[in-house]
Order: C-alpha cells, then structure tokens, then sequence
C-alpha cells in the first residue's frame, strides 16, 4: 500500500469521491471483507460489494486474499493507498494553467500552480511506479512568523533572490545528460488545523 496515491482519471476521480466508497477507501487502510465492512459502515453486504467492484475496476482497492467460508469464497480487499490526491488530469479541459496570468502575488496563480505541481509529480509517480523506479525529488516545508507586512515583503524579495542566485550557480543549459527539474517556492498565510 503507498502512503498516497495520485488519481489521473476522471471516472475514479467520480468513484472515489462517493461518500460510501469514500468511506469504504478509509476502512480498507485495514484489509477487510465485503462482510466485516457492512457491519462497519451499516449497509447490506450485497452493497457494500457493488461498491467494492466498482472501486476495483478503477485500482483503489486490491484483492489480498480469497477465503473459503462454506459454499461462499469470500474476498479481502485493501485500498492501494492510505490517502489518494486527484490530479488536475481528471479535469483534464478545466484543469489550471500558471501560464495564462503570472502574477506571483496572487493566490489564484498559486493554487494554479500547486495544481500543476499535483499533475506533474503525479504524472512523474505513475510512470516510475510502472518502471520501478523512483524519483528524485526534494521538498521544504516550514512555518516563519512575519512582524509586519513589511517583514513578509522583505522575506519574500529575500527569498527571491536566494533561489535565483541558487538557480543562477546550478544550471547548466549545455550539460550533455542533464535532466531539467522544476524549482516551485511558496509563501501563503498558514491554515489552522481542525481541532487545533
């Protein structure tokens, strides 16, 4: 099972966002059959199954083992993921484009470019997976408390000029073998988390 997984596909993206399969994918972090999860979530087993295959039929949840119960077989299932992120791809004619308006101040090209960043390391995750391999990737999370507006503007012109000056140093157009990577840095307010 991977830690998260990214849904490109638009007719998963519609099952998995099903309030009943939804809470099927977060009762099958646990193996569980058919039969243990309509005790769980209070539905007939008979449902509880059409949900299950339709799950399967867009690989959110796998088959761990069958077990013979008497004259029934009866199947364990398991999400493929512990949580599941759905790529921009599923939207693919709305998804959001950075290009159409750069405008580093803006909260909307933010969330356009996070999106992209969702698509891209999706894209990028689903193509290692297929070859086994894994990518390289790096990322930098963190909290700073600003004083001022001031502050914050100074930080981000700051900042700014840091990565540029790192970009400026490290690449290299004419490196024979070179392999292009994406450099994405973020300043937004920081959300409060439910319960906290």
């Amino acid at each position: 099972m991977f830690e998260v997984a990214v849904i490109e596909d638009a007719a998963a993206a519609e099952v998995s966002l099903d309030p009943v399969r939804a809470r099927l994918l977060a009762e099958l972090a646990e193996p569980g059959s058919a039969t243990m999860l309509a005790a769980k979530v209070g539905l007939p087993r008979q449902k509880v199954n059409y949900h299950l295959k339709a799950l399967e039929r867009h690989g959110l949840v796998e088959l761990v083992e069958e077990r013979r119960k008497g004259n029934v077989t009866e199947r364990v299932m398991r999400a493929t993921a512990a949580s599941y992120v759905i790529s921009p791809l599923a939207l693919a004619a709305v998804q959001p484009d950075p290009s159409r308006s750069p405008d580093r101040l803006s909260a909307r090209w933010l969330l356009a470019l996070a999106a992209q960043l969702v698509r891209d390391v999706g894209e990028l995750i689903t193509g290692a997976t297929a070859a086994r391999k894994r990518v390289a990737t790096f990322a930098l999370d963190g909290e700073v408390r600003f004083a001022s507006a001031a502050d914050r503007a100074a930080f981000a012109e700051e900042l700014a000029g840091a990565v540029a000056a790192l970009v400026s140093k490290y690449h290299d157009e004419a490196a024979e073998g070179g392999r292009d990577h994406r450099v994405i840095v973020a300043v937004h307010p920081s959300v409060k988390t439910h319960g906290a």
